[in-house]
C-alpha cells in the first residue's frame, strides 16, 4: 500500500544552477526554476521502479513549460522518511514531496495549503473522502496521491496440495490452514508475516483490528499498548511465530520480501494490497482474494491506505508547483501510475475510467472493501513520528508484546506532549 520536489540546493553535481540560497534557491539568472521531486518507489525491482514514471512526467512537463525544470529523486520506502528528515534539517527544504504522510510537516508550518498549489478544477477532481483525510484542523494540506486497501491473498495450488478447501475466515482457521501447508507442502512458508521496517505499521494494525484493537481510541488518543493489541501480538507469538508457521524473524522481514515470496509460489497466504495482483499474475500464481480473517470472523473494517503529495513553502515557488501538480494530476498521468502498480485512484475522472473500461475486474474486491476501511491517524501531527517508531521496533512485539507496545505508547505520549 510508500517523491518530492525540492528547492534546488547549492550542491555541486546535483543541479546546475547559477543562483542559490534562500527563497530563490531554485531560480537561475535566466529566470528558469528547478524544482526537485522526491518520491517513494512503488516498484519491487529495477525494471518497474517509479523512477521511469517520474522521469517521463518531468520531461513532458518541462517540454510544455520550458522555464520550469524538474529534478527527480526516487527513494525506497525504508529510507524515504529518514532521508527527507535529514534534507529538511540541513536546510535543503523541498518544493514538493510524495510519500506516506504529511501531518508532521503541517505541525512545523512547512507546507502550503492545498488550495494554494492546486487549481480549483484539480481540487474538485479529488475524491471527497480522500481530500477530507488530507485535512488538519479543517484545512487541507495533504494531497492524496494513490489509495489502497488490504485483503487476504492465498495460493489456490498450495491450498489444494495441503487439503485446504477454502480461505480461512478467522484466526483458528488460518492456523489450521497453515499447519496443513507446513505438514504437506515442504519448503513453503505457510503465512508470510512482514513486520520489518517497511510495513510494520500496516501489518501490526491489521492484526490489532482483528482483535478489536487499533492505534487510537474514539477521541483520537494513542492506544498502542491497549489490551486488545497486546493480545493480538501474543496470539501471533504463540500460534504463528513459535510453531514456525511464518518467517523465523518477522521483525526483520519486509513487505517486499513477503510479496516476492508469494509471487514466486513460496508462501501460501498473506495480507496484501492490489499491486500483488500483477506480481502474482507475472509469477503465474493461481491466487484468490478474500476478506482478512479476524479473531472471530472476517474483518468488518480492513486497513485502508492513502499516500500523499505535499508542497513546501520555503522555496517560494508556489506558481511553478501549482503548474506541475495540475500536470501530474491529469487523468493521463494518474491513470498510468495507478495501472502500472494496480493501485486505486484518488481522482474522480480516473476512478470513472478504471471502473468503466473493463480492464480492472481484479480490483473489484478492493473497491468493495475501501468504503469501510480504517485509516492511520493521518491528521494527527504526531503520526509520522509515531509511525516511524512503529516501523523501527513495532515488529519486535512478537517477541515481547507488552514490553514493546508499552515502550511505543510512552514514545507516542511523549510526541504528543512535545508538539
Amino acid at each position: 500500500m510508500n517523491k518530492r520536489m525540492f528547492v534546488a540546493a547549492c550542491t555541486i553535481g546535483v543541479l546546475t544552477l547559477t543562483a542559490c540560497g534562500g527563497k530563490d534557491g531554485g531560480a537561475s539568472a535566466n529566470g528558469e526554476v528547478t524544482l526537485k521531486l522526491v518520491a517513494a518507489d512503488y516498484g519491487d525491482k529495477a525494471s518497474n521502479s517509479s523512477t521511469a514514471y517520474w522521469n517521463d512526467v518531468a520531461q513532458r512537463f518541462t517540454a510544455a513549460n520550458p522555464k520550469i525544470k524538474v529534478d527527480v529523486q526516487v527513494i525506497n520506502w525504508n529510507d524515504i522518511d529518514s532521508q527527507v528528515k535529514t534534507m529538511i534539517q540541513s536546510g535543503n527544504v523541498p518544493d514538493v514531496l510524495q510519500t506516506g504522510g504529511y501531518a508532521d510537516k503541517v505541525a512545523d508550518d512547512l507546507l502550503y495549503k492545498a488550495d494554494e498549489v492546486l487549481s480549483e478544477s484539480t481540487r474538485k477532481n479529488l475524491i471527497d473522502s480522500f481530500a477530507k483525510a488530507g485535512e488538519v484542523d479543517g484545512t487541507q494540506y495533504g494531497i492524496p496521491f494513490v489509495s489502497s486497501a488490504r485483503a487476504f491473498f492465498y495460493n489456490k495450488t498450495l491450498f489444494a496440495k495441503a487439503g485446504v478447501t477454502e480461505a480461512p475466515k478467522n484466526w483458528d482457521e488460518l492456523t489450521a490452514a497453515a499447519q496443513k501447508v507446513k505438514a504437506k507442502v515442504p519448503g513453503v512458508t505457510p503465512y508470510a508475516l512482514p513486520l520489518g521496517p517497511e510495513e510494520a505499521q500496516g501489518e501490526s494494525l491489521i492484526w490489532e483490528l482483528g482483535n478489536g484493537g487499533g492505534y487510537t481510541d474514539a477521541k483520537g488518543g494513542y492506544t498502542l499498548d491497549a489490551k486488545a493489541n497486546v493480545e493480538a501480538f501474543s496470539w501471533l507469538k504463540t500460534n504463528l511465530v513459535g510453531p514456525g508457521l511464518t518467517y523465523a524473524n518477522p521483525a526483520t522481514t519486509d513487505r517486499k520480501t513477503a510479496f516476492a515470496d508469494f509471487a514466486a509460489g513460496k508462501t501460501a497466504m498473506l495480507n496484501g494490497h492490489p499491486s500483488l495482483i500483477q506480481m502474482s499474475k507475472d509469477g503465474k500464481v493461481d491466487y484468490g482474494v478474500a476478506p482478512i480473517p479476524g479473531k472471530s470472523g472476517p474483518l468488518a473494517s480492513t486497513l485502508g491506505v492513502a499516500d500523499w503529495m505535499m508542497a513546501f513553502k520555503d522555496g517560494g515557488h508556489k506558481e511553478e508547483v501549482r503548474k506541475f501538480l495540475d500536470f501530474a494530476y491529469s487523468k493521463e498521468n494518474t491513470l498510468k501510475f495507478d495501472e502500472t502498480y494496480n493501485l486505486m485512484p484518488v481522482t474522480k475522472d480516473t476512478l470513472q475510467e478504471m471502473t468503466a473500461n473493463g480492464k480492472h475486474k481484479d480490483l473489484e474486491p478492493f473497491f468493495t472493501l475501501l468504503p469501510n476501511a480504517v485509516f492511520y491517524p493521518l491528521g494527527d501531527t504526531t503520526w509520522d513520528a509515531v509511525s516511524a517508531e512503529i516501523k523501527k521496533s513495532g515488529g519486535t512485539a512478537v517477541n515481547d508484546p507488552a514490553k514493546v507496545l508499552g515502550e511505543l505508547q510512552k514514545k507516542a505520549e511523549a510526541a504528543v506532549a512535545d508538539q
